[in-house]
């Protein structure tokens, strides 16, 4: 391919996405400059809406509108009693795809790690005080079932325990090392249905 500085930063930048590189990169960018007018303007177009109009609530981390505001934690159509707390927006895209859950999400942003996210990184306390404030009756732990995961959904579980609310876990269907994303609907669905109770200060 011609040396383009345009093109070599476009690939480049492309190549950065999930399961692609330097070679899927290309086709994209030679399918793009094929369709300039079909795809090319109309991306451009809607990248730049998505970046000035588009971004992370920083209550629920979930994603919100600047004109419409956070339709995930500041719904006022239907008021729920349930959170489901999750790593990132794709578990939350997953999980809503299926049609398992009916309630509020929360993103945490990412786990706990030794060489990652900080506790002080993640959304736990806008976890429990949205907990507080919209009266939650559960709390349902949907974190990966990783080491990082796991450690992420204990932390929690001890943040929450001065509260009256239950606490859960997805349970069967779920492998050792799984992530959210990867599983498929039934799979959920069986997590979901045997969710097993951590505390429940509620009594």
């Amino acid at each position: 391919m011609q040396n383009i500085n345009e093109i070599d930063d476009l690939i480049r930048l492309i190549s950065k996405l999930p399961g692609l590189g330097p070679k899927s990169a290309k086709r994209i960018v030679l399918k793009l400059i094929n369709n300039r007018d079909e795809l090319v303007k109309p991306i451009a177009t809607t990248l730049a809406q998505v970046y000035k109009n588009v971004g992370r609530c920083k209550s629920c981390g979930s994603l919100k509108s600047i004109v419409d505001g956070c339709t995930n934690c500041e719904n006022i159509k239907e008021k729920f009693n349930k959170i489901c707390v999750v790593e990132d927006l794709a578990d939350q895209w997953s999980i809503e795809s299926s049609n398992i859950f009916r309630g509020y999400f929360h993103i945490l942003g990412g786990t706990i790690s030794s060489v990652g996210q900080r506790k002080e990184d993640l959304l736990i306390n806008s976890l429990v005080e949205r907990v507080n404030k919209d009266k939650i009756d559960e709390v349902i732990l949907a974190t990966s079932a990783t080491v990082e995961g796991q450690t992420t959904a204990y932390y929690i579980q001890d943040s929450l325990k001065n509260l009256k609310v239950k606490v859960t876990k997805l349970a069967q269907g779920l492998p050792v090392g799984g992530e959210i994303e990867s599983l498929d609907d039934g799979t959920l669905f069986s997590a979901f249905k045997n969710r097993t109770k951590l505390i429940s200060n509620s009594d």
